[in-house]
C-alpha cells in the first residue's frame, strides 16, 4: 500500500510518499513543493495542484493523509494555509483517494509518542525509524512524511 502524506503550505507544501508492505513501512520519496513569492497567488494554487496530481500518478498511492488545520496565532497565515490546503483535498479527491487528516499532535504520538514533541524530535525519530543517513532537512517534508507515517501506523493497528 502506497500512501501519500502532505504537509499544506503555499511557500511550501511537503509531501512524502511511503509504502506500506505486511506491516512494514518504508519511504519511497520526499521533498517540498516550493511556489515563488512574485507568483499570483491563483498561480501558486494552481501549481500545487498540478504538482501533486504529478506525485499521484508516478506513485499511484491508494490514500492521503493530510494535517487538519488545528490553529494558527496568525489568522492571515491560517486562511492561506487553508486555501491551500483546500486545493490539495481537491485535487486528492478527484484523483479518488479516500483522505484521512491527523491533528499535529496524533502525528507527533504516533512517530514519538509524545504529543509535545518539537520539530527537532520529529526529525531525528524520522531518521532513527526509517534508519536515515540524515533527518530530512526541511520541516514541510519532514511533517509531510510523519503524517503518512501516523496515516500508516492506524492502518496497521486497523
Amino acid at each position: 500500500m502506497i500512501i501519500l502524506g502532505l504537509d499544506p503550505g503555499i511557500a511550501d507544501t511537503g509531501f512524502g510518499i511511503l509504502r506500506l508492505d505486511g506491516g512494514k513501512i518504508s519511504i519511497l520519496h520526499f521533498g517540498t513543493i516550493k511556489t515563488k513569492k512574485n507568483t499570483s497567488f491563483s498561480r501558486r494554487l494552481i501549481q500545487l495542484s498540478d504538482e501533486v496530481t504529478k506525485i499521484i500518478n508516478q506513485y499511484r498511492p491508494v490514500r492521503a493523509a493530510l494535517e487538519r488545520l488545528f490553529f494558527y496565532n496568525n489568522s492571515k497565515t491560517a486562511l492561506v494555509v487553508g486555501e491551500a490546503r483546500g486545493v490539495l483535498t481537491l485535487t486528492v479527491a478527484r484523483a479518488g483517494l479516500p483522505i484521512f487528516e491527523y491533528t499535529p499532535l496524533q502525528v507527533k504520538q504516533a512517530l514519538t509518542g509524545s504529543g509535545k514533541a518539537d520539530k527537532e524530535q520529529v526529525q531525528k525519530m524520522l531518521k532513527l525509524v526509517f534508519k536515515m543517513k540524515e533527518a530530512p532537512r526541511s520541516d514541510d517534508a519532514a511533517d509531510a512524511l510523519a503524517i503518512a507515517y501516523c496515516c500508516a501506523v492506524s492502518v496497521n493497528r486497523n
